[in-house]
């Protein structure tokens, strides 16, 4: 939303030219003279008040033309993990058999508050869920290579064995002993230059890369769950740390194709039409009629749109370089200005 209050806008501006930490994420400025925007920090010369917009959201500044500016990254520095998140994570992966209690943050110099709003506006729960999430999967990986449930229980720094199975179930939809049977959907968060995302891997490969604004997102992980019959929780496997590796590659411009294995549960159909979608070049683009004669179904270009839309995995499955047979841009889940930017960035670096 655009800031219109008199009052607000005074309140913001002298947040810029103090570069008030405490106001990064809260608002975004476009700089009419130049046509980008920025955060509160930004190192370069302000502008005059009368040469700014201020947004609530920085798609909103997008939608509006501006463009991320290159000193500040806004869509990268307003979303990513503070300092003091990324020590309570660090002690989290490297203490997994522990729970993290706020005192033992207090002793690190980190915020248990900091730590919960941060959480909770960001993956969707608390820093107390997260380490449970955490701690389930990794007891889980040791069922699976054949440690006891018992054993497994109290070194995962439970005090009883009820209490193991009630949490292992509560997260995982099933007993220990049915759960090491089953691989569940890992989730983890990664930052790009065009706001934070959300890959979820399984064994087979990863199944799901979004922004963590797209609309219907909650809907995807639903019906992800449905069709892998298994349960959401936080963690990381090779193909998470894969495509984060390959994702910051793509783009710092230094990739054009993509490497990690891919899990796509869906139709035939569904299949057929995103396998297709991978084979349009970077730098280029198509049709959704062109889609359809490509893979021998002229008729069915409102399936094959269809389709693309059904796509879970952003920018490995290009769906962004589908665009409507008179050169514009259509519908695209993540919003039609990251569409235009993740062409422009394609044309720029093929």
């Amino acid at each position: 939303m655009r800031i219109t209050e008199p009052k607000t806008i005074d309140t913001y501006y002298q947040a810029l030219l103090d570069r008030q930490q405490s106001f990064v994420g809260i608002f975004y400025v476009g700089v009419k003279t130049t046509s980008v925007f920025c955060i509160a920090t930004c190192r370069a010369r302000k502008p005059q008040l009368k040469n700014v917009e201020f947004y609530t959201d920085f798609k909103e500044a997008l939608d509006h033309g501006y463009r991320p500016c290159k000193i500040c990254k806004p869509t990268e520095n307003a979303h990513s993990t503070p300092p003091q998140v990324e020590a309570a994570i660090q002690l989290v992966t490297q203490n997994p058999k522990e729970k993290i209690s706020d005192y033992q943050l207090r002793q690190k110099d980190i915020s248990p508050a900091v730590v919960r709003r941060w959480f909770k506006n960001h993956y969707g729960m608390t820093f107390h869920a997260y380490q449970r999430m955490y701690r389930i999967n990794n007891a889980l990986l040791e069922l699976k290579s054949g440690k006891k449930t018992t054993a497994t229980a109290y070194d995962a720094g439970y005090e009883s064995l009820s209490g193991f199975g009630y949490t292992f179930k509560k997260i995982m939809g099933q007993s220990p002993k049915e759960g090491k049977a089953q691989a569940p959907i890992l989730i983890s968060r990664l930052t790009t230059p065009l706001g934070p995302m959300f890959a979820c891997a399984t064994e087979q490969g990863l199944c799901l890369l979004e922004f963590v604004d797209r609309r219907m997102l909650e809907t995807e992980f639903k019906d992800l769950q449905r069709l892998l019959k298994a349960k959401i929780i936080v963690g990381e496997n090779q193909h998470i740390k894969q495509v984060k590796k390959e994702i910051a590659e793509y783009f710092a411009g230094k990739r054009k194709n993509f490497a990690v294995p891919l899990h796509t549960p869906g139709t035939d159909f569904q299949n057929l039409v995103w396998a297709n979608l991978q084979k349009i070049p970077f730098g280029q683009t198509s049709t959704y009629q062109a889609l359809a004669q490509l893979i021998q179904k002229p008729t069915a270009i409102r399936a094959a749109a269809s389709a693309n839309g059904f796509n879970r995995i952003s920018i490995l499955v290009p769906c962004h370089r589908i665009i409507g047979k008179n050169g514009e841009l259509r519908g695209y889940g993540g919003g039609l200005e990251r569409k235009r930017w993740l062409i422009d960035h394609e044309l720029k670096n093929a």
